[in-house]
């Protein structure tokens, strides 16, 4: 079986997992969760994460084909539309995404914003395909973290997103609008249900007690034995019980509100006032 080519992208600001994949016989390429620096105390943004990703396409002859979104992140903005613009690939998410651009469309009164997905290039589903040269990417709706969480397979290897971390890690929180443990639970049984030697490659790595280097590849067969939220013979019940009130303990992220209204719009800035100046919104009293 012809695999891709994986590199990976760690940002430390967010703890972000970038990868810049591609068929090593084609040279036809995606990029998976791009990082758009910012910098809340200045309100500041700065390219350098994508740009590294960038030099990498670059540097190897790359035709970068997609971007591909694991959900709509609430803890970093996508580089997605900034990459779009600068190469011509097409942004690729969830068809879910519609669901959450209806809500938080709504809250930030994004009024330019459809909740039809229309800011996408490709609404995915389900068992839906892309090509990409003599490998394909196939698609799997692995609700629960958010309600347009996918998850990537070409060849051997699976992009998770959020649903799943590392093993000492464990598992993405689920009380965002939309999310559910239960559901989310059913999302990792089905990926815990493909081959046991299948890649898994996670969206974000904290370092939990004991551990001392950041690392984003395990496999199901370690999940499988090893993740302390949901391993072999932990049942929903229980599941949404340890997720529900841990996810009671936890804070917003720290950039949920700027990255959210950027992410509904696939990565680009809200339109600019007369003046010519961008703002993003804080929507006071209303989460």
């Amino acid at each position: 079986m012809a695999k891709p080519s994986i590199q990976a992208f760690f940002d430390p600001a967010t703890h972000t997992v970038t990868y810049l994949i591609h068929d090593p016989a084609t040279g036809k390429a995606a990029v998976i969760d791009p990082v758009l620096d910012f910098d809340p105390k200045a309100a500041r943004l700065s390219t350098g994460s994508v740009d590294a990703v960038l030099a990498a396409v670059e540097a190897q002859g790359l035709d970068l084909l997609y971007v591909l979104e694991t959900h709509a992140h609430a803890d970093h903005l996508s580089a997605a539309d900034h990459i779009r613009r600068l190469t011509g690939a097409k942004v690729v998410i969830g068809a879910e995404i519609r669901q959450v651009q209806k809500g938080f469309g709504a809250l930030f009164e994004a009024d330019d914003v459809s909740p039809d997905g229309a800011a996408f290039d490709h609404l995915i589903e389900e068992g839906q395909t892309l090509p990409l040269g003599t490998l394909t990417i196939g698609v799997m709706h692995t609700p629960g973290h958010t309600p347009a969480c996918v998850t990537y397979r070409i060849a051997d290897a699976a992009f998770v997103g959020d649903t799943l971390f590392m093993p000492d890690y464990g598992t993405a929180r689920a009380d965002f609008p939309g999310g559910d443990a239960a559901t989310l639970y059913r999302s990792i049984q089905r990926i815990l249900a493909l081959p046991p030697e299948t890649r898994l490659f996670v969206g974000h790595d904290y370092l939990p007690e004991g551990r001392e280097t950041f690392a984003w590849e395990t496999t199901v067969a370690q999940e499988r034995a090893a993740n302390r939220h949901v391993h072999d013979g932990v049942t929903e019940a229980q599941f949404v019980t340890m997720r529900e009130a841990r996810d009671a303990t936890l804070d917003a992220p720290v950039l949920i509100l700027p990255s959210l209204q950027v992410n509904i719009r696939a990565g680009a800035l809200p339109p600019a006032s007369e003046r010519g100046r961008v703002f993003l919104r804080l929507p006071v009293n209303a989460t």
